[in-house]
């Protein structure tokens, strides 16, 4: 037990005080308190009329011996108590709204993740819509339609290494901070390339696209350090739901935009919201917890309690032969081909499968397109809620990954089969709602996968399977135009996807595991 001083000496009081065990009368006395043997540091709050309680509870300690109590409490203070290691908050005085919450800095962390990651995704659509009318003036033939659309991917092929071993080495905040002022000046760029001419066009889509690689290996590391093991799943789950937002907000936005400011109004609008999140990021974020000046020492022993994995070595990449010797990296890289396979075509021809197919305009098309994305939105943050319980409820991490995985591409591969019989607008909405959210179970996959099979060199392995994926997205890109152009119709496309889907499912079953191999 701590011995309890006089008052003089705890509340340094400038006269005796006839009771030297209780608090003296003064408000001053109190408020000028700067620590006790138990560690007691008051923090003037703000000047407050003491609620009834305090009132009483301070006349209380005069009344008993017949002291005349002031109001001492009247400039109300925190008291925090530091005694062995424990920190402890207690408010006396008035409480207003709001004044003891505290949100986690590993919260805002996830959400300016969410944010950026909503941005990424719709800037990426916003030329997915946008190119229609523009094809429609430049009478682009639908094959030539899907060059262009793989243009963004072009760069973006070439960032994913060199962004994810840039991540290892100078982490997640910086690199990302310098993909979004990029990609930020290449959205903007983009309406004036597209009057210049068509080869400034995929030149500038192919710099907008290499800004982007950095996005996806930035939130996987810097997530992995802000967040314990028990909780990654679901900070990339609202990540993603970030993500998948910028979906919907593309969609619904630019078609207004476009029909209210011209071509160039939702680019503007885009890159100006990427320039205003950068520069809450630059004040706010840092690449690791510990380096942060606002995280409190109990979230900050959260956090490293809960992981599971060793402090992070950004000197050394592993072999290259090394990575590629092994099943599992396989297992992840087969996984990043197909959901990007799947993923790009419905992202880059949903709008125009709609018009196509159904003979939809542009707006009621990107509404179509719109609200798979949405509910997928939702189904991720679901995702990593279930696989987070499991993790909690004693499963292994290889089962987890395993179930979480399986349900994200053998649904998708049902969806896209019923798809080719949908005879309606509504009914291929459902199915391609439905397909969407079972594929946000792989960010609970092979997405999570990679930081437990390689925590020190997540980045790279990332950028490797990514810029692999990313090819496999080209190839579809393209390969829907030439496939609707010769046969007439998508149905060929999505059957050939829908096997794709089952076959790594079989894969990723035999080969990934959930232990650390690297």
């Amino acid at each position: 037990m701590a011995a309890v001083t006089p008052a003089k000496s705890v509340l340094h009081s400038s006269r005796p005080n006839p009771h030297p065990y209780r608090f003296s009368a003064s408000p001053s006395t109190l408020i000028n308190a700067r620590t006790t043997q138990l560690g007691l540091r008051p923090r003037l709050l703000h000047q407050a009329k003491p609620t009834k309680w305090v009132e009483g509870f301070a006349y209380g300690l005069g009344r008993n011996r017949g002291e005349r109590t002031e109001r001492l409490l009247g400039k109300p203070c925190v008291v925090t108590c530091t005694a062995e290691g424990i920190e402890r908050g207690m408010m006396i005085g008035r409480r207003e709204r709001g004044s003891l919450v505290r949100v986690p800095e590993r919260f805002k962390v996830v959400a300016l993740v969410a944010c950026v990651m909503c941005l990424c995704n719709a800037d990426r659509v916003v030329m997915s819509v946008a190119i229609v009318p523009l094809a429609a003036q430049k009478g682009w033939s639908s094959s030539f339609l899907g060059v262009v659309q793989s243009s963004f991917l072009w760069g973006y092929i070439f960032s994913s290494v060199i962004g994810g071993a840039l991540v290892d080495r100078y982490g997640g905040k910086r690199v990302m901070a310098w993909g979004v002022a990029m990609w930020s000046l290449a959205t903007l760029l983009t309406p004036w390339a597209a009057n210049h001419s068509t080869t400034s066009l995929l030149a500038v889509r192919a710099f907008f696209g290499l800004a982007e690689g950095v996005a996806l290996p930035s939130m996987s590391t810097l997530l992995s350090r802000w967040f314990p093991t028990h909780e990654r799943a679901s900070a990339v789950g609202i990540s993603m739901a970030g993500f998948h937002l910028g979906n919907v907000t593309g969609l619904l936005l630019t078609p207004v935009m476009l029909s209210s400011m011209g071509f160039s109004g939702p680019f503007i609008l885009f890159s100006s919201i990427g320039l205003l999140w950068l520069t809450i990021w630059t004040y706010t974020v840092t690449n690791d917890p510990r380096e942060s000046d606002f995280i409190s020492k109990s979230e900050l022993r959260l956090i490293q309690a809960g992981k599971s994995d060793s402090p992070v070595s950004n000197d050394k990449f592993p072999p290259l032969r090394l990575l590629l010797s092994k099943l599992p990296t396989w297992s992840i890289i087969f996984a990043n081909i197909t959901n990007n396979w799947g993923y790009f075509v419905l992202l880059s021809w949903m709008p125009i499968y709609f018009k196509t197919v159904f003979n939809v305009n542009l707006k009621q098309a990107a509404w179509f397109s719109a609200v798979p994305w949405g509910t997928m939105a939702i189904s991720s943050c679901i995702a990593g809620t279930t696989s987070d319980s499991l993790i909690k409820a004693g499963y292994s991490l290889t089962i987890v990954r395993k179930i979480m995985q399986s349900i994200g591409f053998i649904g998708p591969g049902v969806s896209l089969l019923c798809l080719n019989y949908a005879n309606t607008p509504t009914a291929a909405a459902v199915l391609l709602t439905a397909a969407l959210c079972l594929s946000s179970f792989s960010q609970a996959g092979f997405l999570l996968n990679i930081q437990d099979i390689a925590p020190e060199s997540a980045g790279f392995l990332h950028g490797i399977s990514n810029s692999v994926g990313t090819l496999a997205a080209i190839v579809s890109t393209i390969g829907t135009g030439y496939f609707v152009q010769w046969l007439g119709s998508f149905q060929a496309f999505l059957t050939v996807t829908a096997a794709l889907y089952f076959m790594t499912t079989i894969f990723w079953n035999l080969f990934a595991t959930g232990e650390r191999v690297f």
